[in-house]
């Protein structure tokens, strides 16, 4: 038991912090934002972002790490630089050396040296680093209560296995994405013996943490049936959320354009080709009206040349990646808001942490992906919107003509009431308090 003399002291290891963008870090950095209003002092571990291989890059993310909070930054070896030099690609892919429609036998070649001799992932020479920066503190003479190991990469959750084995600490595993099942999982290419290394860490965690945490249900029901071991109470359902605090801006839709916001990654495996042509008809219904799509972020060739394909590169604006407040800049200054669940496997379990900052902008959603999903089940349960299936060709031309004529009566379709307070990142970061005491 802690003393009572001082706050409760949480380990933090994650390996996406600021100066890192994008979706990976916000979670762990909300968390270490609210902490200390419950009397939790945490102490980060991450890695030195000068030795990091960072997808994308938010120096404005800084300003939400507290005034005191320690942030330990370590070396680490990895083999990025070297997948750099060989294929000629100034940036990492996402999810390692995976996602890529298009490879090179360059490229070829290193997803197969990733998925069979960096396991569970090519970040694993990360661990090293963390664990000598622990035993230290340990070392020290520093006492901490608690651990939480946040991934991907989910190489960070071997670090927790450890820690528990060496000091004891009650161990939280905070697992925003699947592991063996992610949806790009067979694109590894991996051999048997490594498929099964993989699936024993994967069980190993599942089974020893004191707590895991998961982001959505569907997730819990995958982990939960990995063995008979595992006991589904500890699985935790905590999903991402919104600032209250990066909300301080007014809402303002354009009045001179229904204008359709999309905020974050688009890659080919988001099926777009029936919404497309579904705007594209309720464009030529309507030539009066001006009927615009937003996407601000990383989108794939392919779907811009579906874009142009349907005839909408005029009613179509591209944003290139934003600091996160920028982003949400976009979404207050929009009619509506696009949601789109990729097309892959276990896709029913996606649920993107932007959908709560769509929550949060009070906008009207509409989301193309899987009926009963868990995307679909939160957009009913909080009456923001409602999801189509991406081959709907004709609901989703319904779905923009009811747009259209709600804005041909007023340009302003934000939808009425206060925010679903139980998502914002301070009620979240209570209900973890309570799972670590």
């Amino acid at each position: 038991m802690p003393d009572s003399a001082r706050p409760l002291r949480l380990l933090v290891i994650t390996y996406y912090w600021p100066p890192s963008g994008g979706a990976g870090v916000q979670r762990s950095l909300k968390f270490v934002k609210h902490l200390p209003e419950f009397g939790i002092e945490p102490t980060v571990i991450t890695v030195d972002p000068t030795r990091a291989a960072y997808p994308v890059l938010d120096e404005s993310l800084a300003a939400d790490v507290p005034a005191g909070v320690r942030v330990i930054r370590t070396n680490t070896f990895e083999p990025f630089d070297s997948y750099k030099r060989l294929t000629g690609r100034r940036q990492v892919p996402y999810g390692g050396f995976v996602g890529e429609s298009k490879t090179s036998p360059s490229q070829q070649l290193f997803k197969f040296v990733r998925g069979n001799l960096f396991i569970p992932d090519a970040r694993r020479g990360w661990n090293r680093f963390v664990l000598d920066a622990v035993a230290k503190l340990v070392a020290a003479g520093e006492q901490f209560d608690a651990v939480l190991t946040s991934s991907p990469p989910h190489s960070t959750q071997l670090i927790g296995l450890e820690l528990q084995r060496r000091y004891g600490l009650r161990w939280l595993a905070d697992l925003r994405d699947p592991w063996t099942d992610i949806y790009y999982y067979k694109e590894l290419n991996q051999l048997p013996p490594a498929r099964w290394l993989d699936a024993r860490y994967e069980r190993q965690v599942l089974e020893q943490a004191d707590v895991v945490l998961v982001t959505s249900p569907h997730t819990k029901r995958i982990f939960a049936a990995k063995s008979a071991r595992i006991d589904p109470a500890k699985i935790e359902v905590l999903p991402n959320g919104y600032d209250e605090a990066d909300f301080r801006e007014l809402s303002h839709p354009p009045t001179d354009a229904l204008l359709v916001t999309h905020t974050g990654t688009i890659a080919d495996t988001y099926r777009l080709d029936q919404l497309l042509a579904a705007t594209a008809e309720c464009a030529r219904r309507h030539p009066d009206v001006p009927l615009w799509l937003r996407f601000v972020g990383k989108v794939s060739d392919g779907i811009r040349q579906q874009v142009a394909a349907a005839g909408l590169a005029e009613r179509t604006e591209f944003v290139p990646f934003v600091p996160h407040h920028e982003s949400v800049g976009y979404l207050l200054r929009s009619t509506a808001l696009l949601l789109v669940i990729p097309d892959v496997a276990n896709n029913q379990g996606i649920l993107p942490g932007k959908v709560f900052e769509y929550l949060a902008a009070n906008k009207p959603i509409l989301c193309v992906g899987p009926l009963g999903s868990d995307a679909d089940l939160l957009l009913r349960e909080t009456g923001a919107g409602h999801t189509l299936p991406p081959d709907a060709y004709t609901d989703l031309v319904e779905a923009f003509e009811g747009l259209v004529a709600r804005w041909c009566i007023n340009p302003n379709l934000d939808l009425p009431g206060p925010r679903p307070t139980r998502y914002s990142r301070r009620a979240l970061t209570e209900r973890l308090v309570e799972l670590i005491l």
